[in-house]
Formats: C-alpha cells, sequence, structure tokens
C-alpha cells in the first residue's frame, strides 16, 4: 500500500514525542533538589529507543527493567553491577518502602524508592507517548500540556522558560503538522509515494515552522506588561506569601537551598524522658556556598564498640555531670540518624544495634543485621558539659591551619558588606567570646523579625545571608543561624552549622516519680544554631535566633564576676548560666517562647519533597492526560448520556428536538450521515435495514409530526423513550 505510513516517519514522530518530554524532565534539576539529572534522561532515552524499535512486549519488559536496575546501581551502590548482595540490599529498601508508604509517611521514603518510583513514571511516559504520537496520532492535548507546564514554572519558580517555550513550539508544530498530514493521507485513503515525496511535503513543514521560530525570536521585545503582576495575589490566595515554595516543617538532610515559607507540623516526632531539658544535636555542616549548607567532606564512619561513642565536640578539661536519658519515638517515625544531647558518650537500645559515627559531622546512624535501621527506643548517657566563660575569653588569637581552612570558609562572591557588619559589630572587644556574644545578641536589637511567611528565596546572583542580613531581615531559624556562622567565618572564627531539634514541650512533670520530666518534640521542633570553636574548650553552641534559650551550661569564677562585661549574661541568649539549677526562670521563658512562637521553622524535608516533586508533577500531569483521553474517546457515549438524562427530566417537544437531532448526528459519526437531498423518511429506512430494526421508522414518524403538523403528545413520551434506549443500544454509542 502507498498510503502506508513508514518507520521513518513514525521515527521523527515519535522523536518529537521524546524531545517535547525532555522539556519536562529539563527543570527538574533547577526547581529542585534532584541531582543526577543527566543518567535520567540517558535512561529516557533508552526507553524511548526500546519502544521505537516494537520489541515483544516480555523482550521490552525485560530491557526496560535491566536498564531500571543499572541506573539504580549506578546511583547508589559501589559494588560490582552482578554482584547480589546490591539487588538484595535495594530489595529490602523497596519492602521497607512500602511499609511506610502504607503509614502514609511519603516523606521518609528512601532515595532509592523515590529514585524507582521516577523511572517507573519515566518507563510508562515512554509508552504512552508512543501510543499518542504513533499509534492514535493525537497530540494537542500533551503539547498544550507541555506549554502550560512550562509557563507555571517561568511564572512560579527560578527556572527561565524562554527558550524551552521556543523548543517546544517548534518540536510541536512539526508533530502536529506530520500527524495531520498522514491523517489525511489515511482518512481519504490517498495513494502517496512516501519515498519519492516525503521531502516534497515535509520541506514545507519545515520551513514554515522555522521561518515563525525566528521572526518571534527576532522580534523587538515585547511592551511592559499592562496589568499587575498576578502572582503575589495569588500567593496571598494560596498562603505562600513569600518568593520561596511552601514547605512543611520537619528534619531533612539537604540543606543545599535554605529559604521560602513554611508551615508547622506539630505531629511528634519522639518523646524523651531526661532531668533537664536539652537541644537535640543530629549534625554539623562546615560548607556554606551562598544558597545554604554541604558537607565538603565525603563521610567518614566508624563503628563504634559496645554503644561506646566517640563523638566529642568538647575538650575533656570541660565540667561536666553525668546524666541519661530515655527516647521513645511515636508513631514508628524514626530518624535516619540519631539524635543526642550534648555530650554522649554511650548508647543502648533493645536490638543488637551497630552504631556507625563520623567524627568531623557528629552524626550517628544505625545498623541491624548489616541494614540500615531507624531506632525506636534507646537510652543516650551523656556528660552534660558546663563552658567555662573565663576561658573561653582568654582566646584572641587566630586558631591551628586546619581548623581555620575548614570552618572559616566562605564563597568568594560573599558581598563586603557581610564582613564590613561583622566587623563592625565586634570592634569594641577584644576576646573572642565577646565578639561571638555581640554577633548572637545583634539580631534582637536591630529590626531582626522572626516569621515563617513572606521569607525570601536568594535570587540568582544573590546571597542567602545577605539577603536577610541587608534586605529582609526576617525569616525564622536557617536565617539567624547561617547568618552568625558566616559573620564570624569572615573575622576568622571558626563555626560550623548544627542541625537537630530544640528541647520541646514538657507534657510530664516527673510522671515516675523518679526525678525525670517527659517532654515531647515534633517536627515543629526541627533547629539549626551555630557551633564556635574555642582552643582548649571545643565546640560551643550558641543561639541567635530571636525567641529561643540555648539550654547549654555555663560557668564563670566568682572572682570575675563583678568584673564581667553584662554581654556575658544576655537576656535571651545562652549568656553565662552559673549553674542549671538557677536556670528555672529562663527556663519558664522559654517553654512561654516555646508555646507564644513557632518552633520548627526548619524547611529541613526538602530532599523527600524535591524528590516527590517531579513525581508527583508527572504522575499529576500523566492523570490529567489519561483523564482527557478518556473524555475524548468516550466523548459520544457522555454527550449521548447526557442528552438521555435531558430528555428524562423534560420530556417536552424541545427536548425531542435535541433528542432526535444528537440520534442524527451519532449516526453520522457512526459512517451512516444523512445524505444531501434524502427525506427523514428514507433515511430511516436506511437505519432500519442497516441494524434491523422498525424503531427509526417509528422515531421518525413522531418526529416529522412534530416538525411538519407541530403535534407533540405527552402519551408519546414514554413510546419515545423506548424507541430512543433501543436504537442507542443497537448503534452502541
Amino acid at each position: 500500500m502507498h498510503n502506508q505510513i513508514p518507520g521513518v516517519f513514525a521515527a521523527l514522530l515519535y522523536l518529537c514525542g521524546l524531545l517535547l518530554f525532555l522539556e519536562w524532565l529539563y527543570p527538574i534539576q533547577q526547581v529542585t533538589d534532584t541531582s543526577n539529572l543527566t543518567i535520567f534522561i540517558f535512561y529516557a532515552l533508552v526507553c524511548f529507543v526500546i519502544s521505537l524499535l516494537r520489541f515483544p512486549g516480555w523482550l521490552s519488559v525485560l530491557l526496560k527493567g535491566a536498564g531500571l536496575l543499572f541506573v539504580i546501581h549506578r546511583l547508589f551502590y559501589e559494588t560490582a553491577l552482578l554482584n547480589p548482595l546490591w539487588l538484595k540490599a535495594f530489595g529490602d529498601q523497596v519492602f521497607y518502602n512500602l511499609q511506610i508508604f502504607y503509614s502514609q509517611q511519603w516523606y521518609a521514603f528512601s532515595p532509592e524508592f523515590r529514585s524507582l518510583l521516577f523511572l517507573v513514571l519515566i518507563w510508562l511516559m515512554s509508552y504512552l507517548i508512543h501510543y499518542w504520537f504513533v499509534y492514535v496520532k493525537r497530540i494537542l492535548l500533551f503539547v498544550i500540556m507541555t506549554f502550560v507546564y512550562l509557563s507555571v514554572l517561568d511564572v512560579f519558580s527560578a527556572y527561565d522558560s524562554s527558550m524551552a517555550i521556543v523548543r517546544t513550539f517548534v518540536f510541536s508544530f512539526l508533530a502536529l503538522g506530520m500527524t495531520s498530514f498522514s491523517r489525511v493521507i489515511q482518512k481519504e485513503q490517498i495513494h502517496f509515494a512516501w519515498k519519492k515525496n516525503a521531502v516534497r511535503w515535509l520541506l514545507p513543514i519545515v520551513l514554515i515552522v522555522s521561518v515563525a521560530s525566528l521572526v518571534g525570536y527576532a522580534a523587538p521585545n515585547k511592551a511592559e506588561p499592562k496589568w499587575p503582576d498576578p502572582v503575589p495575589f495569588l500567593q496571598g490566595m494560596a498562603g505562600t506569601g513569600g518568593n520561596g515554595p511552601i514547605q512543611k516543617v520537619g528534619y531533612g538532610e539537604d540543606d543545599s537551598r535554605l529559604g521560602g515559607d513554611f508551615v508547622q507540623d506539630k505531629s511528634p516526632v519522639f518523646q524523651a524522658k531526661i532531668k533537664d531539658q536539652q537541644y537535640w544535636r543530629i549534625e554539623s555542616k562546615e560548607t556554606y556556598t551562598g544558597k545554604g549548607w554541604e558537607s565538603s567532606q565525603k563521610a567518614n564512619f566508624r563503628q563504634e564498640i559496645d554503644g561506646i561513642i566517640s563523638v566529642r565536640t568538647f575538650s575533656t578539661e570541660v565540667t561536666t555531670n553525668t546524666h541519661d536519658a530515655m527516647v521513645h519515638f511515636v508513631n514508628n517515625v524514626g530518624l535516619p540518624k540519631l539524635a543526642y544531647p550534648y555530650g554522649v558518650s554511650r548508647v543502648s537500645a533493645h536490638e543488637d544495634v551497630a552504631f556507625f559515627s563520623e567524627q568531623q559531622s557528629g552524626s550517628i546512624f544505625t545498623e541491624v543485621d548489616q541494614k540500615e535501621m531507624n531506632l525506636q527506643d534507646y537510652q543516650v548517657y551523656y556528660d552534660e558539659p558546663s563552658y567555662p566563660i573565663n576561658e573561653m575569653q582568654k582566646v584572641t588569637s587566630t586558631d591551628d591551619d586546619d581548623v581555620a581552612i575548614d570552618y572559616t570558609q566562605v564563597p568568594k562572591e560573599l558581598p563586603e558588606r557581610v564582613h564590613e557588619l561583622a566587623k563592625e559589630i565586634t570592634d569594641p572587644y577584644d576576646n573572642r567570646y565577646d565578639k561571638v556574644k555581640a554577633v548572637e545578641q545583634y539580631f534582637g536589637k536591630h529590626g531582626f523579625t522572626y516569621q515563617t511567611e513572606d521569607v525570601l528565596v536568594p535570587r540568582a546572583g544573590e546571597d542567602y545571608v545577605d539577603q536577610f542580613l541587608f534586605e529582609s531581615k526576617r525569616g525564622y531559624c536557617d536565617n539567624y543561624s547561617s547568618s552568625m556562622a558566616v559573620m564570624l567565618r569572615t573575622l576568622g572564627i571558626p563555626t560550623r552549622w548544627v542541625k537537630g531539634f530544640s528541647a520541646g514541650e514538657k507534657i510530664a512533670d516527673n510522671p515516675d516519680g523518679d526525678g525525670y520530666d517527659m517532654y515531647e518534640i515534633t517536627n515543629s521542633n526541627a533547629h539549626s544554631w551555630v557551633e564556635v570553636y574555642f582552643p582548649n574548650v571545643g565546640w560551643v553552641p550558641f543561639e541567635p535566633t530571636q525567641g529561643f534559650d540555648n539550654p547549654a551550661d555555663y560557668e564563670i569564677q566568682a572572682e570575675n564576676q563583678e568584673n564581667r562585661d553584662t554581654l556575658d549574661v544576655p537576656a535571651n541568649s545562652g549568656g553565662a548560666i552559673p549553674k542549671k539549677e538557677e536556670q528555672q526562670p529562663s527556663e519558664k521563658k522559654q517553654q512561654q517562647a516555646q508555646k507564644e512562637t513557632p518552633q520548627a521553622e526548619h524547611a529541613k524535608e526538602k530532599t523527600a519533597n524535591s524528590w516527590l516533586q517531579p513525581i508527583l508533577i508527572v504522575g499529576i500531569a500523566i492523570a490529567v492526560i489519561l483523564l482527557a483521553i478518556w473524555i475524548y474517546r468516550k466523548r459520544w457515549w457522555l454527550r449521548t448520556w447526557f442528552i438521555g438524562k435531558s430528555w428524562q427530566k423534560k420530556q417536552d417537544a424541545r427536548a425531542f428536538q435535541k433528542t432526535y437531532q444528537h440520534l442524527l448526528k451519532l449516526l453520522s459519526h457512526k459512517g451512516l450521515p444523512l445524505e444531501q437531498g434524502q427525506t427523514l423518511h428514507e433515511f430511516a429506512d436506511d437505519v432500519d435495514r442497516r441494524y434491523r430494526t422498525a424503531d427509526m421508522r417509528h422515531l421518525t414518524a413522531i418526529y416529522e409530526r412534530l416538525i411538519y403538523r407541530n403535534q407533540f403528545r405527552s402519551r408519546d413520551a414514554d413510546e419515545i423513550t423506548q424507541l430512543w434506549k433501543n436504537l442507542i443500544k443497537q448503534i452502541g454509542a
């Protein structure tokens, strides 16, 4: 057959579909925290090639499945590809995440499982696009969805869709031109020599699209918009407020892009039975990028023996008091890393647990039977430090090279005014401790506001800390802690950014009569603060965020107390507090602040949300497209159903006319149109002959009586209904 569509034409059409689908993938790396986008694009290409080659179904599934496993191995496992151990570990991860799925704790999905879901979506899209573009040649809806997707990203995110829109225009109109031409060829049964005439008909399409694209691209810039920007209004209506996406507060591991609004989440994470309130440390990060914090060095975990933890944040010369605490996670939530008070020395659990610690960040994770496991219950022993203020005030010089290099790093692009402000704040003081306290207290005295809404996200080329210090002056703990850490670094003072949980809320006072109180820590207690290094003392925590008190203990020799500058014992900070027993007013103040002020300002769920975001975007798009395809394929059935319902509701002359006219359209759609010059009576005979019935003649007789005599008898309604149902059943609408 000359009008058979050749494989080269189908390949060109499918290539346009692939290029359009890639426009959905390109923005993901910028608008989310998804990395290694190249390997996902590679997998998409593999899936599309396999679909194009039209392998048998079993072979196609086998090849795409093998490619999926190859990508998972390449991303997450270092063993040999043919080593079955990684397959077993991956299978365990899938089984574990399925349990999380059924418990609806989707934010806790592991990176392996999130990647698996994303790859499965790519797999499905390769099949769907092949069906839309090559088989049914119905591509307009996908084209429109692509334009809408890119437009929404351009308006509401940092992604610039300008060139993406141009590319989409070119690919879309080429594909639309080819599909329209091929449908005409097949529908009209035109004999067309594809090999001979392919260039002749394809060249005009290419030229028209190319000229239109070049003219549009080279045209003068459009005039300024006459209407106001709708984005702030829409954000206000949606409750987003700021310039960034709303995030749900909680602990997360990806802090490379900070900023934006978040919503509070009071869901309990764990309960701690402990004598005094403590900050729960999880890890620290040392590299500031201008947008957030990262760990510059690869984690080097060491296994701890018998639960004895070797992580130390302060020197052995610091005075300590030994305590313990019992931790219980609620609702099987768990954390990927251990939360512990300062001075942790030993951890015990009921399970046969192996503990692994990383000295640089202070993070601890657990394994059971060589599989990572989130502990639900454990007891932690810790040596609570009392940091010596006298010793810290003796520090005036810089530190050794290793500490200075690792913990005074700032980006080269950091604006100079950040350093100038830090120098201005600290110039009156001659020792490190007083300089640190001056920066810590600066935010509470210069118009900074604690809030979780309308929090800016740094624009391209803008620094996160600089924006907070000089432009917005509003934000939450990430803004305050990052700003303090970076300002001190510009002065050569080593700092690191720490995250974990604040003390939480006391829910029971000495419930068992053993002197231990019960605290509940929720997602809203996710928090970040600063640690500063002092020689001979170690890393000391400081709390710059307004509304928070540092629960750490400080001590000072009595003979120096009268001469101490008021800076040493600031209100609402972690200043010099002689003994923990004397902190009751501060504790009450902190508890009150926890009730009055949002404590969970940490948007640390970026990893889970950012990986879920592309999955949700593609998943919703697929669902919408599939729904639209179903509606389009069932459009005649839906119209018929609505017409039938309309007739049953209002059985009058007008409703009958509408019902009969729809029947004529339906018959025309089924290949039996009312020919020009043909009477209704003759047409009814043709219909009855085709479907071997007399129903159309009877229905037409009633219709002609209405049209020519203007007679409609209500007693005919039941007969019309039955004749309509019989005909619709015969036609098969």
